[in-house]
């Protein structure tokens, strides 16, 4: 029986790279996306030997219209269908809104939110086809506080996640926004954030992220704030005023 096949964006480092690890372990076959190509081979020559699993890369610019084109192409083809699509590919701006450039924005908006969507869209009908599918939008807490466009763009793939999950669910395809807070990767450095104020606390492992990601999207929840006390923290922005929040929300830049 041909194993499924999950296509990860953003692939090569941090939340991406474990996607693939727990993915390629349950014996599921890759498609690793990203810009770097010679990174995107060191990791598939990793993934088929630790698994003996067949790891294909597609490297692509996700700000770009010929690179969503050609993920997009894959995520259409019949020949070789993609049971679970995780769109984890983004990025942050360390700068306040009005010091960034427009085109930096649109850039910035287009990677968090129009390039998930597209993708989305592209592999969406094969799934329904076939009456089952799976599809992973990585958010974050920010999408629940004032966090500038970062923010405001997470919770784009907040709502779209909670209705494509709701009106697809009973089709067969589970979308769930994964949603974690501060996590060790290499997310931060690559931004220049100063990440000083964030306390040991507040820092998540990317296993625990991924591994409570998948299963709430399994078990079919729109949502998943990763680790109990996330959840708490969550939960309880609903009745702190948005300025102790948005104050939280703003370290680590």
């Amino acid at each position: 029986m041909d194993r499924p096949v999950a296509l990860i964006t953003g692939a090569t480092s941090g939340l991406g790279a474990e996607f693939a690890q727990q993915l390629g372990r349950a014996q599921h076959d890759l498609v690793l996306v990203a810009r770097d190509a010679a990174r995107l081979e060191v990791k598939a020559v990793r993934l088929r030997n630790d698994f003996g699993i067949d790891v294909a890369i597609l490297p692509a610019d996700l700000i770009t219209d010929d690179g969503v084109a050609s993920v997009s192409a894959r995520l259409a083809d019949p020949a070789v269908p993609v049971s679970v699509l995780v769109n984890n590919a983004g990025f942050s701006l360390v700068k306040a809104f009005e010091k960034n450039t427009v085109e930096d924005e649109a850039a910035h908006l287009r990677i968090l939110a129009q390039t998930p969507m597209e993708l989305t869209h592209a592999v969406l009908p094969g799934m329904l086809e076939r009456g089952s599918g799976r599809i992973i939008n990585v958010s974050s807490v920010s999408a629940f506080i004032p966090r500038g466009t970062y923010g405001a763009a997470k919770a784009w793939g907040v709502s779209f996640s909670r209705f494509a999950n709701l009106r697809y669910g009973p089709r067969g395809v589970n979308v769930t926004a994964v949603c974690p807070g501060f996590v060790h990767t290499e997310f931060h450095q690559r931004m220049g954030a100063d990440m000083k104020g964030v306390k040991p606390w507040m820092w998540l492992d990317a296993e625990q992220v991924v591994r409570e990601g998948l299963a709430d999207n399994a078990a079919g929840k729109a949502v998943s704030v990763p680790s109990r006390r996330y959840r708490v923290l969550m939960a309880a922005t609903k009745f702190i005023p948005d300025r102790l929040s948005a104050a939280a929300g703003n370290r680590g830049r």
